[in-house]
């Protein structure tokens, strides 16, 4: 085998400040384990000095790397992939943009000027959903190549679910992008139906909505736990203890954690923006409802209670659609991406 090429990546790797990890954290691990040299920044947990931090990284590797790998997000964090584009063209170092915003249309509106420079100028653009794909598209980029977002299916053991009751997962950062308040929604509806609910809410902080959500729960006397954010194999095992899995979110791309959901064999019911009609199948591998509709989410909560055939069939063809998102799948188009 040649020598596989030196990349520098450039993302947010914060995973080492109780953050959750980020695409760089997983995937710069995978491809060194490919055999590739991977330098990557930043882990600085200051904003002002992350982006310092990545702009003399790449500065001072410009000669040592062959390509520049760039996590590519859609609120402030754009900012950053957009400055260190314009280096690496300046230094005629190629560099691929990974697209993760889900709010990243918006960003292509509202930053016309910027979004050419840092997607036309790339060498490609790795859209992780085709949903992704379709924005940058219409966009007018053709400098496009999908690698989906991927999970390492061996960690994720498969657990039928015989029949449903209404106990709730919900597995995100409380963000208002997603929507965390919805889901209070729901439950405030089933206790009214006198339905035995029970909600668990995993996932940290980012804007004030989780104690937002924490005091109105308690205003309203629901049934809902909020363990904060968990280690992977922490949820993975407290999964086991719940029936569905909502996803309540008004943006999105590709989610890892309703990827997730669906390889544990828990029935998914989500909001359909974004990128989600590219990964669930209304009805088939997943439930879809048009956004900010409790009523919607209950029926199909009820739905899935009724109906355990049902279940059983949905969750059997997501875990399936999951095994072919498996690393050891996905890693030859990365493979064949970077060795071209």
């Amino acid at each position: 085998m040649h020598p596989r090429k030196n990349l520098l990546y450039i993302g947010n790797k914060l995973a080492i400040h109780g953050k959750p990890p980020a695409a760089i954290d997983s995937l710069s691990v995978k491809l060194q384990v490919e055999g590739y040299t991977v330098i990557s920044a930043s882990s600085k947990k200051n904003k002002l000095f992350r982006m310092l931090d990545m702009i003399f990284t790449t500065f001072i590797h410009r000669n040592r790397v062959d390509l520049v790998l760039i996590d590519t997000y859609s609120t402030q964090n754009y900012y950053y992939a957009v400055i260190v584009a314009m280096l690496c063209s300046f230094f005629k170092l190629q560099y691929i943009p990974i697209l993760h915003g889900g709010n990243l249309p918006n960003r292509l509106k509202n930053s016309k000027g910027l979004s050419n420079k840092l997607f036309g100028r790339a060498l490609t653009n790795v859209a992780p959903s085709k949903f992704m794909m379709q924005q940058l598209y219409m966009a007018g980029f053709h400098n496009l190549t999908y690698i989906p977002n991927t999970i390492e299916i061996k960690n994720y053991p498969f657990h039928p679910r015989e029949f449903v009751t209404p106990r709730l997962l919900w597995v995100r950062s409380f963000s208002e992008i997603y929507n965390p308040l919805l889901a209070l929604e729901i439950v405030a509806i089933l206790k009214k139906k006198r339905i035995n609910v029970s909600l668990c809410m995993i996932g940290p902080d980012k804007d004030g909505s989780l104690e937002i959500c924490k005091t109105k729960a308690a205003e309203l006397n629901l049934p809902i736990s909020f363990p904060g954010m968990l280690q992977k194999e922490q949820w993975i095992n407290l999964s086991k203890e719940y029936c569905i899995f909502i996803n309540t979110t008004n943006s999105d791309n590709m989610p890892v954690s309703v990827m997730e959901a669906m390889a544990l064999g828990l029935p998914v019911i989500s909001t359909n923006v974004g990128g989600l009609p590219f990964l669930i199948e209304n009805e088939v591998d997943g439930v879809l409802i048009p956004p900010n509709n409790p009523e919607a989410f209950v029926k199909g909560i009820e739905d899935l209670c009724e109906n355990p055939k049902k279940v059983q069939k949905i969750t059997t063809k997501a875990r399936f659609k999951m095994e072919t998102f498996d690393w050891e799948k996905v890693k030859h188009t990365w493979i064949a991406l970077l060795d071209n």
